[in-house]
């Protein structure tokens, strides 16, 4: 096992731009997935397969999981069976994914028992970012092991913050998840009133990207919108799996979540009308099945619509 080998695991939409990223960074990274194809695009950029996970752990003494939930993190470190203590001792392993704080609190209780350390590195942005290298990561663990693990996250992300134990990140990617989530489903609404009510959606994004509540998502999505690309960045699944876990926190601390709870049902919606793969900012499709839908419904009198 090499402490200068990095293991990743997790070779989905974000997972290949970043693991590219530490290939092009000098980083000795062996990789490992269920299907061959992501495999063959990092060992052509410059990674090294592993035959298996087992092999993965062999190579490697900090490994990376860029995994969607909790059961795939659980899955690839063998927890709840004799392989877990292997893979864990003496590794530093990386949690980049979104999962419950209580999750992942009892995950790195298990790992330092083990003899092994966890960092929790989750990050904001989505599929551009993560190729531009450009994400945000928020850190939570040991410090020896966060400082252990910085010039790799450098590698990947432009920023990086400190939030303090785990699960400080998580608790701070759900926060900052609460204002992109609220934030792309309000110009989604912003994007259907105005083609409802007669504006120029191409001037609604040229006067919004003029203004002060101009972002690079307000901008990446008005384009979209503008563009009809609902190719993904984020897709509606993931994101409404995420205002889950921000509604499921608020509920446990008895916090008001008015926003996000209107956002997760809307998105529940996309997801129900078989729109989970496109991109988030395609819930204005929602919006427009249910604009129809009243249209459909009411009876139309002058001024509007009445029951």
């Amino acid at each position: 096992m090499s402490a200068r080998t990095v293991g990743f695991v997790g070779l989905g939409i974000m997972g290949v731009p970043m693991a590219t990223n530490l290939v092009n960074a000098g980083v000795d990274v062996v990789v490992w997935a269920r299907t061959p194809g992501p495999v063959a695009e990092l060992v052509a950029a410059g990674a090294r397969a592993a035959d298996d996970l087992p092999g993965l752990f062999d190579a490697a003494e900090t490994v990376i999981l860029m995994l969607r939930d909790e059961a795939a993190v659980d899955a690839v470190l063998g927890r709840g069976t004799d392989e877990f203590v292997r893979r864990v001792r003496a590794h530093t392993i990386v949690g980049m994914g979104t999962f419950t704080t209580a999750y992942s609190r009892g995950l790195a209780v298990e790992i330092g028992d083990c003899g092994g350390r966890y960092v929790e590195a989750p990050v904001s942005g989505s599929r551009g970012p993560a190729t531009q290298g450009t994400l945000v990561a928020m850190l939570a663990g040991d410090d020896e092991a966060i400082e252990q693990v910085e010039p790799l996250i450098d590698a990947m992300c432009a920023q990086r913050f400190r939030c303090g134990p785990v699960p400080a990140a998580l608790s701070m990617k759900l926060a900052v998840n609460t204002f992109l989530i609220t934030m792309v489903t309000g110009l989604a609404e912003t994007f259907h009133f105005a083609a409802q009510t007669g504006a120029d959606t191409e001037v609604l994004r040229a006067v919004l990207e003029s203004g002060p509540m101009a972002s690079v998502v307000s901008r990446g999505k008005a384009l979209k919108l503008t563009d009809g690309d609902l190719a993904p960045q984020a897709a509606i699944a993931d994101v409404l799996r995420n205002a889950r876990l921000i509604e499921d926190a608020a509920v446990a601390t008895g916090t008001a979540h008015p926003l996000i709870r209107v956002s997760r049902e809307l998105y529940q919606e996309a997801v129900e009308g078989g729109h989970g793969a496109i991109d988030m900012i395609g819930v204005i499709t929602v919006l427009e099945a249910r604009t129809r839908s009243t249209r459909d419904s009411a009876r139309f009198t002058r001024g509007g619509f009445a029951e």
